[in-house]
């Protein structure tokens, strides 16, 4: 296989392009802008928001829309716009507040106010996983702290959240995907031991959105890289699908090739090999 321009490449972040302790080698941003300026198709599908997607990746000269949120917000990745989102109804939004009432003490809810995104939290005693996140992001200018649970669930909400043991968010996933359209995606974090349950609005996936991009700019081939649950179904529309060392077994399972791990540039040195074979023909 060579580079095409008629082929679109489209990597996960965290456990894929990333290293283990969040940012990308000089090789890979090197390699990578050198081929995109060479004519490479190449971008990003994330569960991360744009903001924090540019903060680990914005040496990256992508010139593509890239995908975030999970495949809940088209971005410009050189100026942190965002060019399109995907709302929840207000049918989905009634739905949520039933099945998740307690979400204030593990979890946050995304609110887009025109261009700009808030991360909205209500002030209380939070799980252990809810309180490390919020820890981290103390100094976050977007987080809006709320008055109560129905305030984080007003205004324009994309994408929700939550963060808890795998036996106290198993339950509300299974109920979500089965009594519910709407797009969930239960795993464990990449870094620690917590568990991640996120919602998105009805279609909204990473697999959908790629899907949407490579229509809408007329590439005929499809090449994905990933590691984790969130990353199978893009996978699936895949005409290649490579998974690193580090992914797990479903992934490893599903994909076309396995190449070395996150911490060998795997995705940069396989592309990179795609074009040495290309000046080899």
């Amino acid at each position: 296989m060579t580079i095409s321009p008629k082929t679109l490449y489209v990597t996960d972040l965290d456990g894929t392009l990333l290293r283990s302790d969040k940012t990308l080698s000089d090789y890979t941003v090197r390699t990578i802008n050198s081929l995109i300026e060479k004519g490479l198709a190449f971008t990003y599908a994330t569960a991360r928001s744009i903001l924090t997607a540019r903060e680990v990746a914005g040496d990256l000269k992508i010139n593509l829309p890239v995908i975030t949120r999970n495949g809940t917000v088209f971005a410009d990745h050189l100026t942190g716009r965002m060019i399109e989102k995907a709302l929840f109804t207000s049918d989905e939004i009634t739905i949520l507040k039933k099945i998740l009432p307690d979400i204030g003490c593990r979890g946050c809810t995304t609110r887009y106010i025109g261009d700009k995104m808030q991360t909205l939290y209500l002030p209380c005693d939070y799980v252990p996983g809810m309180k490390n996140y919020m820890e981290d992001r103390k100094n976050d200018p977007r987080l809006c702290a709320v008055k109560d649970t129905n305030e984080m669930f007003e205004g324009e909400i994309g994408y929700i959240s939550m963060i808890d043991d795998m036996d106290v968010l198993y339950p509300v996933y299974e109920r979500l995907k089965n009594s519910t359209n709407l797009e969930c995606v239960f795993q464990k974090d990449t870094y620690v031991d917590e568990y991640w349950l996120e919602i998105c609005p009805e279609s909204s996936t990473k697999a959908k959105a790629i899907s949407k991009l490579k229509n809408r700019l007329g590439f005929d081939r499809l090449v994905v890289f990933g590691d984790s649950v969130n990353d199978l179904p893009m996978f699936e529309i895949a005409d290649e699908a490579y998974a690193v060392d580090n992914a797990i077994g479903e992934v490893r399972k599903a994909a076309t090739g396995v190449l070395g791990s996150n911490e060998e540039d795997s995705v940069a040195r396989f592309l990179s090999d795609l074009k040495k074979g290309d000046e080899n023909i």
